[in-house]
């Protein structure tokens, strides 16, 4: 397998870690969007939400509930965004479940 955050988790490729446990890992994406982009990832490959399943739901889990922590750590203390995408429609570009963490702006309603 050729993925590029499995690369990053194993420090393969560097990162800027903002936050690591025993199953979760986040680090600032090298491209930001808003002055906070962090992306939150599962450190075993999980292609996409939509391979979410019974057997590593725990895991998605695990993402999901270190988002707040991360959010806060990153100086975000009035609100944030965090966006998933799948598949190609949703303009997924690493085939890895990944959350992104937005903020440090007053962001739009608009999306795209």
């Amino acid at each position: 397998m050729d993925c590029i955050f499995c690369s990053i988790i194993s420090g393969k490729i560097p990162s800027k870690k903002v936050y690591e446990d025993e199953k979760v890992y986040a680090f600032r994406d090298i491209n930001p969007v808003t002055p906070v982009h962090v992306l939150v990832v599962p450190k075993v490959h999980i292609e996409s939400l939509d391979a979410v399943n019974a057997e590593n739901v725990d895991i998605a889990a695990k993402v999901l509930s270190a988002i707040p922590a991360i959010a806060r750590e990153s100086g975000l203390k009035n609100g944030y965004r965090v966006i998933t995408n799948v598949g190609s429609d949703g303009c997924q570009s690493v085939k890895h479940l990944h959350f992104h963490v937005l903020g440090g702006v007053k962001l739009t309603e608009k999306l795209n």
